[in-house]
Formats: structure tokens, C-alpha cells, sequence
């Protein structure tokens, strides 16, 4: 079945960037232990403008503007987190977790399994990546295999504005740290969101749509692009399933293998460079599967080069996977093997 917004739910149209400062209105009406904090997050109202005039609403306790050091807002929120606070730190660029990535690695994900269990780090940091912007190589990168990587993380990358407002209220009920990675060039983006508090539960995938010849498997801004390139593949006589993981880590593997049983091809679309990348996992998981013995056809990644994201617009757009790339390599699985 095609996971969508829930039928018979309220909505109601909201960009990407809109439905996360609804879900962190929410979640801090909630509960008096919310709180977000980051740079140029309270009066500014975000880099990318996602908290807008919350400040307004919430207050400069429970939205606090920090200092200019990633390191800092990420131990501090580490701190606040194991003495019973569920913060939200706002990370400006995605890049930038490089500054703070012994506090990610080795401190929030590391605490509550080198304590025995005792002490929990209810930590949740959003993160903005990824291309398109003209920001250059230091301010465009996708890192969520860095994330993934690391033992004691959850890692969710919302694809459509219901899942950005449902995955952060679910990363906020999660009683150890989770990295949210918000695609930059979503932000503006709309769809129904649902009204209140709907959970989109971690660790379960969506079947954005549902075809018998092959499986696209696609992350953050890809999701759209593989379901634009299923409808040109439609219209030229091939059907083709997308799943968007959502949660890369807990990885919904199940839905992923039952599609590729089902369909005898995959083509595992990201935007990050390949090599070593989060798809590269997922074709692990499938040839190591019995899976396996129902390929028609090898599996297939798409990704990224291996370059620095470039600053010129024609060379950074040829940098990533576009929609014409990816409906090129789904027909080549099916018109080839």
C-alpha cells in the first residue's frame, strides 16, 4: 500500500520549513522540557527561516540563540539532555557537525551504553544539507553516512513536509539522540501535513508508489526526483516502485527486500558521492539476503560524484543525480537485463 497522509486525518497545506516550526510548537506546548537552541534561531528566525517569528509565540527561553560555535550548542545540549531537558539543537549547515562531531560522536551517542544503561541522552539535532543552493563545497555536502556510521544514533532524513513535522515529534520521543537531516532545497516545498501531534514512527519506510518492474530506493530531495522519473518511466511503458526509507537508521530493510523480491531490480538513488555512501549499505543488505536470488538484474547505485559540490550552478546541478539521470538508469535495468 502507498504511504501517504493518513486518510481520514485533518490537514492541512504547509511548506517543508513550515511544518517543522508546527511540530516544534507542538512539542514545546507539550512539554515544559522542550527547548531548541542554535544560531541566529530566535529574532533572525533561522538561517533558512524555519523558526520565523516562533520567538514571538514561545519566548526567548524555550528558543535560544547561541553563540557561533557548534561545538559548544551540541555539549550543551548534550548536558541538558542527561540532566533531563529534551533539547532540539539547530546545527546552520549540516556541514558544520564537523565542528561538533566529538560532542555527536564520542559524548551524545556513546553516554547511555558506557553508563550501563543509566543515563539517557534525549538529544535531537536538526541539520540542513545537501546541494542546489550555490553555497559551494563547504555549505552543500550530504553526510549522513558520517551519522549513520556511528553506533548510538538515529538518523531520519524526512523527504515531504507530513514526514518533517512527524519524524522531529518522534525524534523528541526518543529517549536517546537523533540527527534530523532536512534537505535545504525542501524548505519551501508543500503538501498536506497532518493537524497536531501525528507521529511518522522511526524506522518505518514509505512506498511512495507502487510499480512491478523495478524498485527505486531514494533519500531526501531524490524522493522527488524518483517519483518525477516514475512518471516519465510510466509514460514510456515502464512501472516503477519508490521507497523512501525516512528513518536511514533503524533502516525499514524489510519493505525495501519485499519490493526487490517482487520486482527483480533495484536502483538505489542519493545524492551523497558514492563511495562508501548510505546506498552502498543498502546493496550489502540486499546481496547478503535471499533477495538476492530474485534479481533479474545487478543492483544499481546512483550518486553523487566524488567531487567537492561546486560553486557554478551548471556544474554543481551536473554534480548530483538529476531526474533525466535517474529515469536513464532505471531504463537501462529494464531494457538491458
Amino acid at each position: 500500500m502507498v504511504d501517504e497522509v493518513v486518510e481520514g486525518t485533518e490537514t492541512k497545506v504547509m511548506t517543508y520549513a513550515e511544518a517543522i516550526r508546527d511540530a516544534l510548537r507542538v512539542a514545546i506546548a507539550e512539554d515544559d522540557r522542550v527547548f531548541m537552541m542554535g544560531e541566529d534561531v530566535g529574532i533572525y528566525g533561522g538561517a533558512f527561516g524555519v523558526t520565523g517569528e516562533l520567538i514571538n509565540e514561545v519566548g526567548t527561553e524555550r528558543l535560544r540563540d547561541t553563540t557561533i560555535s557548534e561545538l559548544g550548542i551540541v555539549g550543551a545540549g548534550v548536558g541538558a539532555a542527561i540532566t533531563g531537558m529534551r533539547p532540539i539543537v539547530e546545527l546552520q549547515f549540516s556541514d558544520f557537525s564537523a565542528q561538533a562531531m566529538d560532542q555527536i560522536a564520542n559524548q551524545a551517542a556513546k553516554i547511555h551504553f558506557m553508563l550501563g544503561g543509566a543515563v539517557n541522552v534525549p538529544l535531537v539535532i536538526r541539520a540542513p544539507g545537501g546541494s542546489g543552493t550555490g553555497a559551494a563545497a563547504q555549505h552543500s555536502q550530504s553526510l549522513e553516512t558520517w551519522f549513520v556510521h556511528i553506533p548510538g544514533l538515529k538518523v531520519v532524513m524526512p523527504a515531504t513536509p507530513d514526514d518533517a513535522k512527524g519524524l522531529l515529534l518522534a525524534a523528541l520521543d526518543d529517549p536517546n539522540p537523533v540527527v534530523v537531516l532536512e534537505h535545504k532545497l525542501l524548505y519551501k516545498t508543500s503538501g498536506d501535513v497532518r493537524v497536531g501531534d501525528a507521529r511518522t514512527p522511526l524506522g518505518v519506510a514509505a512506498i511512495r508508489r507502487e510499480g512491478k518492474d523495478l524498485t527505486i530506493v531514494a533519500t531526501g530531495v531524490m524522493v522527488s526526483r524518483a517519483m518525477e522519473a516514475a512518471e516519465q518511466l510510466a509514460a514510456a511503458g515502464v512501472d516503477a516502485t519508490v521507497i523512501d526509507p525516512r528513518t536511514l537508521k533503524p533502516l525499514d530493510s524489510k519493505t525495501i527486500l519485499a519490493s526487490v523480491t517482487a520486482t527483480g531490480r533495484v536502483l538505489l538513488v542519493q545524492e551523497a558521492a558514492g563511495t562508501l555512501g548510505f546506498m552502498s549499505e543498502v546493496a550489502a543488505i540486499i546481496a547478503e539476503s535471499e533477495t538476492f536470488a530474485h534479481l533479474r538484474a545487478p543492483v544499481r547505485r546512483l550518486s553523487g560524484l566524488d567531487i567537492p559540490i561546486p560553486y557554478a550552478p551548471k556544474l554543481e546541478r551536473a554534480a548530483v543525480p538529476q531526474v533525466e539521470d535517474i529515469v536513464a538508469a532505471a531504463t537501462a535495468l529494464v531494457t538491458e537485463w
